[in-house]
């Protein structure tokens, strides 16, 4: 794709624009001082593999390949350590081993990691026994701690984030180029779940059958496969702090186009799609795959905006759309929008988050989602999407590999008593490693009546 004219954008454009969500920074000169820093660092990821995760997302517009998007909520630097970042790497592959199978092909693994720093907030303070202080709007930005100090809006934090977004995304290409997601090996992928889940014995089979798939295979070729068997993954975040997604946003020559190499795939949430406002300025004139959060509050004409705007050439795998309206408002929101993009005559593509419009408050007053809300959505936007002829080419999901209680419901039947007992996010509710390995699990088994009515077709 053409970047616009280098006369209309430029990566500080958007400084001319209404920025929602941004952090308030006492110095600015301390400030530009860190965006000049980092622009000067090497960039996080490359151009090439974000053409090549072009060229996979628009193969998953054509229903050739399934997205996988997921990972936390909002990502802590102090778990930028080798083996949390594993565990999250490990149940995305686990995922996508099962999606593979149930799918019958290939699956985009895409993180929520290596950059998901920051997160848009309600309200730009926090109020507790009468003191009123800044928001936590993720570390990259702030501290957590209620303290005047920590909610100090901090720009040396932005430097920090790339530190941290840099090793993790080095650790896990390190990890992926050694043979760790090798689908010969997925044993490598065990999270310690496989000795006491329901689960155990349908993994244990999926394991099983794509093992004997890959003998039989390599037998009757008499060689092993392996470009088909290494699993690419990328990296996303909500590219939400401006000042640090232009710093690292670069002109490449050689394409003759601007990108965003802090990252993949970079997303614009709901709170901050407003057609002329800074974000949506910012990511038009960037050449990566960009996702756009959709929900019940974008109307119609909004929303053609939006698609015109961002993939004004019909760019296929350009735009992601990843709607999100809630188990209860899906079957009546989403053919609307189906509807009104069809009519702007562009294709996108179509990824359900069937976490955001579920959150509620437990009767402890723990932020929470219900498994059963979550799988409730995934599955009425296969069977929107089916019955308006459209493809839903991906899901995004907020979960983590670790062992916490945070959404309620699955395998195990956690109630809202068992949140008490290792709810860990600053932010936002996770699913499981368990019950994000259940999801993948129903997600394919609802896709075996499709495959089956379309081969007696």
């Amino acid at each position: 794709m053409k970047t616009p004219a280098h006369h209309s954008w430029n990566p500080a454009s958007w400084q001319t624009k209404p920025a929602q969500q941004q952090p308030t920074y006492r110095d600015p000169a301390a400030l530009a001082a860190v965006v000049a820093q980092l622009a000067q660092l090497p960039p996080i990821v490359v151009s090439w593999e974000v053409e090549r995760l072009r060229e996979e997302l628009a193969a998953a517009q054509r229903g050739e390949r399934f997205l996988l998007q997921g990972g936390d909520c909002a990502e802590s630097f102090d778990d930028c350590e080798s083996s949390k970042i594993a565990q999250r790497l490990k149940i995305l592959l686990q995922m996508s081993l099962v999606l593979t199978h149930g799918l019958k092909k290939p699956i985009i693994r895409v993180g929520r990691m290596a950059g998901q720093y920051a997160k848009p907030r309600s309200a730009d303070t926090e109020t507790r026994d009468g003191v009123s202080l800044p928001s936590y709007r993720g570390d990259i930005v702030n501290g957590p701690e209620f303290t005047p100090t920590a909610r100090e809006p901090d720009p040396q934090l932005l430097l920090r984030g790339y530190e941290r977004a840099a090793l993790t995304l080095n650790f896990v290409r390190a990890l992926v180029d050694g043979g760790f997601a090798d689908l010969h090996h997925p044993e490598y992928w065990d999270l310690g779940f496989v000795g006491h889940s329901p689960l155990k014995e349908a993994y244990e089979r999926i394991v099983a059958s794509v093992a004997d798939g890959l003998e039989f295979f390599e037998t009757i070729s008499a060689k092993e496969v392996h470009q088909s068997l290494r699993a690419e993954f990328y990296a996303s975040h909500e590219a939400l702090v401006l000042h640090y997604e232009q710093a690292q946003t670069r002109f490449i020559p050689r394409q003759d186009r601007w990108y965003n190499l802090s990252t993949h795939m970079p997303w614009i949430g709901m709170r901050t799609a407003q057609i002329d406002g800074a974000h949506v300025e910012y990511c038009r004139g960037i050449s990566n795959p960009i996702g756009v959060k959709i929900g019940a509050a974008m109307d119609a004409d909004w929303l053609q905006r939006l698609v015109t705007t961002l993939n004004p050439q019909n760019v296929p795998g350009r735009l992601a759309l990843i709607h999100r309206f809630g188990a209860k408002d899906i079957e009546a929101k989403l053919p609307l929008a189906i509807k009104a993009v069809k009519a702007t005559g562009h294709s996108v593509l179509w990824i359900c988050d069937p976490m955001h419009g579920n959150t509620e408050n437990s009767q402890s007053g723990l932020k929470t989602r219900r498994f059963e809300n979550v799988m409730r959505e995934v599955d009425a936007a296969f069977r929107v999407h089916a019955e308006h002829g459209s493809v839903l080419g991906g899901v995004h999901v907020e979960l983590t590999g670790e062992d916490v209680t945070e959404c309620t419901g699955g395998a195990r039947g956690l109630s809202d008593i068992d949140l008490q007992r290792a709810y860990r996010s600053t932010v936002d509710p996770r699913l499981n490693y368990e019950q994000s390995l259940e999801l993948a699990m129903l997600i394919a088994e609802r896709a075996r009546p499709a495959r089956k009515s379309r081969r007696e077709g």
